[in-house]
């Protein structure tokens, strides 16, 4: 397991013969009846992509949610159950709870044991993983399309009917606490979770993903029990799919691996994606320095930036490509290929339901983190005043096309895509829109959007051979 490091739902529409697909126009809707024929499955096609594969989506009586794309010239598939719990979700004593759960959801069922779970899925030549992220919990595997009733079989029962034994929770809650040591002697991730904490605070999304020592080595099997039971539930769950497959065949299996179990729930409508709320609050501009004998220093300057809902996210990744987003970005330039002062410098963008960072990393020599800091500030203050050029944003608007559109030549990607769209965003953008709305942003936009954002009060994270007092004043 790796460690990572949203518009309502419509109305029910269950029985109604169209609904409206993503640009006004019908789809066909389908309904299957459940057994006793009290509620009904709901079936739409929302995207026959000439980028991509079909898609279709069914909601099930339960609220669970599957979505797949059938791409038939692919012979293997990716298959993904997500659950709309992360980090985030949980209280400071739970600090790691959703991450300790993602562990032991692998340790065995009543069907299976542990060994099984991998076993059968390497028998095949498949894969299987997971990761907990601060809004969401996936659970994936990658299987020959032959072998995808294996998948998801295998993963839904995992999922669903997880044991928690006593014993394998004690086993992985020390692979756990070795986890977050490991995590300690990687200044180079140490660093994003120290600015996450100068910018949030003792807020969820200023706590590492894992939890620490301090909130791991406590934990109660009944604890994580109580969060499995209250969060992983079908309307919060997404199943989504990838590959050379037949969507019906999908939602039929995902109905027979589910039976039975506690997923197998009374009627209900799906969650809706999770919503802006006004309780998310950067603290003002902090400088934290976890001082660590190193060779290099990892430095993070960044301010708060906009939630991944905002109309203005094209025109934020146009802007984040020319400032630090490759080899031709303005940053790398400056401080790596004219000055030779750092190996690594890039800047990124964070975006939540509610609220947003954006960053510039760059990992140095400790005796050039003042000169590397003052050009940082410098190129970021000369874009605010002084904007992209027409030649940049046409470059950087590029940049993100292709990166998205190359992006989609494996069945992985494509499965995330299907989900993240469901859980996070409420719906999926074809790719012919979300390659237009970056098309549409203008020099006007990044530049507007680059005076307001890189004017903002900036924190600072350092992880490095230095004082706790060092940065005080810089």
């Amino acid at each position: 397991m790796s460690r990572a490091v949203s518009a309502p739902f419509p109305p029910d529409r269950r029985g109604v013969a169209s609904v409206p697909g993503p640009a006004g126009a019908l789809r066909r809707s389908t309904g299957a009846a459940r057994s006793g024929g009290a509620a009904r499955a709901v079936t739409r096609t929302i995207s026959d992509d000439p980028l991509g594969g079909t898609v279709r989506r069914t909601v099930l009586p339960s609220g669970l949610r599957v979505l797949t794309e059938a791409i038939p010239a692919m012979r293997s598939v990716s298959f993904g159950v997500w659950v709309a719990v992360g980090s985030r979700d949980e209280t400071g004593p739970q600090a790691g709870a959703a991450h300790f759960l993602e562990h032991l959801l692998f340790k065995g069922t009543n069907k299976r044991s542990a060994l099984d779970i991998s076993a059968e899925i390497e028998a095949v030549g498949g894969e299987t993983n997971a990761f907990t992220t601060k809004e969401y919990t996936c659970y994936y595997a990658r299987v020959l399309d032959e072998d995808l009733p294996l998948a998801i079989d295998v993963m839904c029962d995992a999922v669903a009917d997880s044991l928690l034994e006593p014993a394998d929770v004690e086993t992985e809650r020390g692979v756990i606490l070795e986890e977050i040591a490991m995590h300690d002697d990687e200044p180079g991730d140490e660093v994003h979770d120290l600015f996450a904490r100068a910018a949030y605070g003792d807020h969820p999304l200023g706590r590492l993903i894992s939890g620490t020592e301090e909130t791991v080595t406590p934990m109660t099997r009944r604890q994580i029990q109580g969060f499995y039971r209250r969060h992983y539930t079908p309307s919060r769950i997404v199943v989504a799919a990838a590959g050379n497959l037949d969507h019906a065949t999908v939602v039929k299996l995902v109905r027979q691996a589910l039976r039975g179990t506690p997923l197998d729930t009374d009627p209900a409508a799906p969650a809706s994606h999770r919503s802006a709320t006004p309780a998310v609050r950067t603290k003002p501009a902090t400088t934290l320095v976890e001082p660590k004998e190193t060779e290099q220093a990892h430095v993070i300057l960044g301010c708060p930036g906009i939630d991944r809902l905002d109309e203005r996210r094209f025109a934020l990744g146009v802007l984040n490509n020319i400032l630090g987003g490759g080899m031709s970005s303005r940053l790398f330039q400056e401080i790596r290929e004219r000055r030779g002062l750092a190996y690594s410098v890039y800047s990124y963008a964070s975006q939540y339901a509610d609220t947003g960072l954006f960053a510039v990393y760059a990992g140095c020599a400790p005796g050039k983190v003042d000169e590397v800091l003052e050009l940082t500030r410098a190129e970021l203050a000369r874009v605010a005043a002084d904007g992209l050029t027409e030649a940049e944003v046409a470059r950087g608007k590029g940049m993100s096309k292709g990166s998205f559109v190359l992006g989609l030549e494996d069945t992985g990607s494509r499965m995330s895509r299907l989900a993240k769209g469901e859980l996070l965003y409420g719906h999926l953008m074809p790719v012919d829109e979300l390659l237009g709305r970056v098309d549409a942003v203008t020099v006007a936009d990044v530049n507007t959007l680059a005076a307001e954002l890189l004017s903002r009060p900036m924190s600072l994270a350092v992880v490095g051979p230095f004082g706790a007092n060092d940065f005080a004043t810089r």
